[in-house]
């Protein structure tokens, strides 16, 4: 008869994985998106937390600790774009395709020279020094998710004077798009955050853009406010939906009272009435 064999070497004989937990395999980050998916357009996403989110090919945003990211299409946005979220886990892609804006001419005379083509040395310099300002207010990158909230209109009552996009010819003179919406309205109309966000910049007497400010929603999308007579606010505080932040005017480079109202993300200018009236995003 043979001799059993001890319970030593039948353990030795066993396979070195039994017994040990198995490795959870490597999961893909969920990826969800909405939005509008138009030249100037928008979405707003969800995934793994602090995924960095890139996209067409350039890294550009982290999402916030909770998942939550928004990205923005530029007013001339290539006709397909793609979004990639990456974790230590894996990588999520979302291909889509964007629609072209609908664009028309705007044409604008009896402007003062300088406020179409500067030539003075010391407004030169002057201008340079407000530009340098300016950018670094939409550099900021506030990590909170105002852009959740869905948007309201800054100003109430007021007449839409000038859509977002148009080419526009100054004094006879082809000019860059116009990236705002213009709403007509009477200097001193309040104007109120249409979503929560950080002061990011607000300064009067600007050459072009007479009071200027610049709430960020979040993560980078900026809305700017132009022509102010007042503004209520200084930059690094943080507003509520609604909450009270400027009057209109009509400073800087306009031709009557109005406001200009545009939006930013990463460089790219995009049309902040296409997210009026958009639902909040539940957690």
């Amino acid at each position: 008869m043979a001799r059993g064999l001890s319970r030593r070497a039948v353990l030795a004989a066993l396979p070195l994985s039994m017994g040990l937990p198995a490795l959870a395999q490597a999961a893909a980050p969920g990826l969800s998106l909405s939005g509008k998916f138009v030249q100037g357009g928008y979405a707003v996403g969800r995934t793994a937390p602090r995924a960095t989110i890139d996209l067409d090919g350039q890294v550009l945003t982290t999402a916030s600790a909770d998942g939550w990211f928004v990205i923005g299409f530029d007013r001339d946005a290539p006709a397909n774009s793609v979004l990639t979220v990456t974790t230590a886990e894996g990588s999520a892609i979302d291909q889509r395709a964007v629609a072209p804006g609908d664009f028309d001419i705007q044409r604008i005379d009896g402007l003062p020279p300088e406020q179409v083509t500067p030539t003075d040395p010391v407004l030169l310099e002057r201008l340079a020094a407000e530009n340098a300002r300016k950018m670094a207010g939409f550099a900021s990158q506030a990590d909170i998710e105002g852009f959740r909230e869905g948007f309201i209109l800054p100003v109430v009552g007021a007449r839409r004077s000038a859509r977002f996009g148009g080419q526009r010819i100054l004094n006879g003179e082809p000019k860059r798009p116009h990236f705002g919406v213009d709403l007509a309205t009477p200097v001193g109309t309040p104007v109120r955050a249409p979503a929560s966000a950080v002061v990011a910049f607000a300064e009067t007497g600007l050459h072009f853009e007479g009071g200027l400010l610049l709430l960020d929603h979040g993560q980078g999308l900026v809305t700017a406010y132009l022509h102010l007579s007042k503004i209520l606010v200084s930059p690094g505080t943080y507003v509520r939906k609604g909450d009270l932040v400027a009057q209109t005017g009509k400073e800087g480079r306009a031709t009557g009272p109005h406001l200009c109202w545009r939006m930013k993300w990463r460089g790219r200018n995009m049309d902040p009435s296409l997210l009026v009236g958009s639902a909040p995003l539940a957690g």
